[in-house]
């Protein structure tokens, strides 16, 4: 490949943040050699910025920040026969035998090879380009993350009165931080008819702080030279079509985008991976490997968006301790059977299950809207189970355990 191989390993994981780290001291624990490749100057992913509570209540069982969570882990890692490149870049994978990973850091570009990956790269931020919102470019819009981390990280605030587009958690978690900051949060605006928050956050960051959510509602213009100054928000109907003559004009010197989320996979489709249009993230099977290329696995944020930290970080688990038996020969020439549901589901990981797996399952899923007294059933070959919700919506993600499947075929219904 033209370049000198700077090490071997058994397992690389690229990206730092709470699902690389759990992956990383999976693989540590299961006797594996592990290196880290993280971009920041510092491990701990979105964490790191996020200093509200709420992280850790079902892996700590306590109520911990951000900084706290990734915390615990760095502690526990600086103890640990693991390998950390800060500061580094992924440029390009080549797979043949092995995997080679081509590298680029302040010392200049390497090689790495190693017999399996994780791809723990989290997600990133919608823009406003990719709503097509209309009118000038001025200074003053941003990204929920980048509010945060000019608050939490900098110390700098973004603006005095505020309006946020997306009811998405940072975007809720924002408008409370910025109230405490002491700025006038004009409103969130979302163009469903339904929040795309938890419940537990609309709850305790907008109607804790009298802050307005306005549903079926969306920004159609901008307004402002070098500042933005103004919006007009129009009302949507079903079909997201601008209701006629409910045009508003309000007047703001910072928009908040809060507009969704895309789990960072441009590595993977590089290397051929076909990419779930419904997750945004790879196929794969109980194991988190992608079904299309052995040895590739996927956890985190970057396999789809989780809502609490605690399930991303369990996904990494799962792909560390996947990942050494896959280099231990614990399981080869898997045969994949596909996860069969109906319409009600929005989408299910994993989407596949293999056949030499005695283990129990773990699958997170949404529905595709919301269900009182639902009920899933589940379809294992000769038997049915039955589970029921009090409530289900598509904004809050579930998880479902199913232990003993002895014929790996399974299907599912919602209703």
């Amino acid at each position: 490949m033209g370049m000198i191989l700077l090490k071997e390993y058994e397992v690389i994981i690229i990206g730092g943040g709470p699902a690389g780290m759990a992956a990383a001291l999976k693989v540590n624990n299961e006797g594996c050699k592990a290196l880290i490749i993280e971009r920041e100057e510092r491990l701990g992913g979105i964490l790191k910025q996020c200093i509200h509570d709420g992280f850790g209540v079902l892996k700590f069982n306590e109520r911990l920040t951000g900084p706290e969570y990734a915390l615990k882990y760095k502690n526990i890692i600086k103890n640990k026969d693991i390998d950390i490149l800060l500061k580094t870049f992924v440029i390009e994978i080549k797979k043949d035998k092995d995997f080679h990973i081509k590298i680029i850091n302040e010392n200049g570009i390497h090689i790495l090879k190693t017999k399996t990956v994780i791809f723990s790269t989290g997600c990133r931020e919608r823009t406003s380009k990719q709503i097509f919102i209309q009118g000038e470019r001025p200074a003053g819009i941003y990204n929920a993350g980048t509010a945060q981390y000019m608050t939490n990280i900098m110390g700098f605030m973004p603006g005095k009165n505020c309006i946020i587009l997306g009811s998405g958690d940072i975007g809720l978690i924002m408008a409370r931080r910025l109230t405490l900051e002491g700025a006038k949060v004009l409103g969130v605006y979302e163009i469903k008819d339904t929040p795309s928050g938890l419940t537990r956050n609309i709850r305790q960051c907008l109607y804790d702080y009298d802050i307005p959510l306005y549903l079926s509602h969306s920004i159609t213009k901008i307004f402002g030279k070098e500042r933005i100054e103004a919006v007009e928000i129009s009302k949507v109907n079903k079909n997201y079509e601008l209701i006629e003559n409910s045009k508003k004009i309000i007047k703001c010197d910072t928009l908040i985008l809060s507009v969704g989320l895309i789990p960072e996979n441009e590595l993977l489709e590089d290397l051929g991976i076909t990419i779930d249009k419904k997750t945004n993230g790879a196929f794969v099977d109980n194991d988190f490997m992608s079904v299309e290329i052995p040895g590739i696995f996927i956890c985190g944020n970057a396999l789809h968006v989780n809502d609490l930290v605690d399930y991303v970080s369990e996904s990494g688990e799962i792909a560390g301790k996947k990942a050494c038996e896959y280099i231990k020969n614990k399981k080869t020439n898997n045969k994949n059977t596909k996860v069969d549901i109906n319409e009600n589901f929005l989408y299910i990981v994993p989407q596949y299950i293999n056949e030499n797996s005695n283990d129990e399952i773990i699958f997170y899923f949404r529905s595709k809207k919301r269900f009182e007294n639902a009920k899933l059933k589940i379809f294992l070959d000769d038997k049915i189970v039955e589970k029921n919700y009090n409530k289900l919506i598509p904004a809050e993600m579930e998880k479902l355990t199913i232990k003993n499947i002895k014929n790996k075929k399974i299907s599912m219904i919602l209703e």
